[in-house]
């Protein structure tokens, strides 16, 4: 079974660095045609499921493959909605700018950027071993219905966690990994050997060289 992890297309908020955790905002106008790319880019590969975060601009993500496909004779059905890869929950930081994070909770965020696997985010929110327990809890559930290649549209934190597990490295290396909007990483399941990542956080088919935009807020 081989797991194609695609982060959503961007969103007004990625680019002003609001950080949005489990607010619903749209993909933004460059983020459907970064959408739209990569179900172009994907359409001649046969999947045989199609799942997604329930947020819109990775359910919409999702749409544009599963449409794509469609169009090009691989039909996979209805996209499939699974709760366990909603984006973390920032709790009191949704929907507020970086700077503003930096006023209100400054020493919070720097150990969020320094040490992010010992932050649960305040007012509620999640740490990032919640996010990798459920994420997990999400693999599994694919596990028992599809073979195969499947498609999760998900978002930044929960594919890096995922990442992280699925190369054996700690939590603490977090911000390691650099997952931009519409990339693709690849990971592969094998019941008799150990997980492994043979494609990560690749964007070449949205137009780019090799200069990836910095996350302003996650």
């Amino acid at each position: 079974m081989r797991l194609f992890l695609v982060r959503h297309g961007e969103t007004d908020w990625n680019k002003e660095g609001r950080f949005q955790g489990q607010r619903d905002t749209r993909l933004s106008q460059k983020g459907l045609e970064q959408a739209f790319k990569t179900a172009f880019y994907l359409a001649e590969h046969k999947f045989n499921g199609i799942v997604s975060s329930p947020l819109s601009r990775a359910l919409d993500t999702a749409m544009e493959i599963c449409s794509a496909g469609a169009q090009n004779g691989n039909a996979v059905g209805a996209v499939e909605i699974i709760e366990e890869f909603t984006e973390i929950n920032h709790g009191d930081w949704e929907g507020l700018l970086s700077t503003e994070v930096g006023e209100r909770w400054g020493g919070l965020l720097e150990q969020w950027h320094a040490a992010p696997h010992k932050v649960r985010m305040p007012g509620g929110g999640e740490s990032l071993e919640d996010v990798l327990t459920r994420s997990l809890a999400g693999i599994e559930k694919l596990t028992l219905k599809y073979d195969g290649d499947v498609v999760i549209a998900s978002h930044d934190a929960v594919i890096k966690v995922m990442l992280c597990h699925f190369l054996g490295m700690p939590l603490k290396n977090f911000w390691r990994l650099k997952i931009a909007n519409c990339s693709i990483s690849i990971v592969e399941l094998n019941e008799e050997n150990e997980p492994r990542v043979s494609l990560m956080g690749d964007a070449h088919h949205l137009g780019g060289k090799f200069e990836l935009p910095e996350q302003k807020a996650l």
